[in-house]
């Protein structure tokens, strides 16, 4: 039986167990230690908007150690830990 989760847009990297995270108030459930940019924003659009002018962005806090707060950028990847809250938000850049 194959229990690979990657096609999941919840699943993080590195094979850990589910850690609850805040997503836009919401919370969601996430396999492994960090999470991407493109999988936060799956967790927050259930339909990305998409556009040459729409920047998304993702600010994060309560975060571990290594990133307790900050803003994740395209392509980028973050560690995270129980109740760690990401606040995404889309705009038109026109």
């Amino acid at each position: 039986m194959d229990t690979n989760k990657n096609d999941n847009p919840g699943n993080g990297q590195g094979g850990h167990g589910a850690t609850t995270i805040i997503v836009n108030t919401r919370e969601k459930e996430v396999q492994g230690k960090e999470v991407t940019y493109d999988q936060i924003v799956a967790l927050a659009f259930e339909n990305p908007p998409t556009g040459e002018n729409i920047e998304i962005t993702i600010a994060y806090r309560d975060g571990p150690g290594q990133n307790k707060e900050g803003t994740l950028q395209p392509d980028g990847t973050v560690h995270i830990k129980k109740d760690m809250i990401f606040d995404v938000t889309a705009t038109d850049k026109s």
